[in-house]
């Protein structure tokens, strides 16, 4: 092939380059997308803004879980903590995986699991206990309880499910 031909291709691909930088210039011109005033969508973890003063005390915590206790059932919070066994583990001596082993973790000391890294803000609450009310405030939200704990769970909505887990976890000895 002659070095005109050469020429001829490398002008075919600049051009076809210059003519598709051209287009996208006019159509960001010509189309200009429009932010959204507020978000469309927002995660079951987001803070819902307060509205009225009812709601308000609803979205400030969980409800108190102790008269749900009474009612719990362990076998089925057995069944609502599979969805936590992705992270972590139930059994006596089980590995730590990217959560914490949660063994007979009730009425112990936060950030206590040996053999586990736990976050900076985890450490801070390191001279609490997992009482049934704190962990129900955990598994509400768990970054509502601890602002900046590496746990991304969402949190579970229903406090019958919540009880019915720590029900199971109480049973963990």
């Amino acid at each position: 092939m002659s070095s005109f031909e050469w020429n001829k291709i490398i002008a075919s691909i600049l051009t076809a380059m210059i003519v598709a930088m051209a287009s996208g210039i006019l159509a960001g011109q010509l189309v200009r997308p429009k932010e959204p005033a507020k978000p469309v969508y927002l995660p079951v973890a987001a803070e819902a803004p307060a509205s009225t003063g009812g709601a308000q005390g609803a979205a400030a915590g969980p409800e108190p879980i102790g008269p749900l206790l009474a009612t719990a059932d362990p076998k089925r919070g057995e069944q609502i903590g599979k969805v936590c066994t992705q992270c972590h583990t139930f059994s006596k001596g089980g590995a730590n995986k990217i959560g914490p082993n949660l063994w007979d973790v009730t009425e112990e000391p936060m950030a206590s699991v040996p053999g586990y890294q736990f976050s900076a803000a985890m450490e801070a609450h390191k001279g609490e206990k997992w009482d049934p009310e704190k962990l129900n405030e955990w598994l509400w939200r768990p970054q509502a309880l601890i602002k900046g704990t590496k746990m991304t769970f969402a949190g579970m909505p229903k406090a019958q499910d919540r009880a019915d887990v720590i029900a199971y976890l109480e049973s963990l000895k």
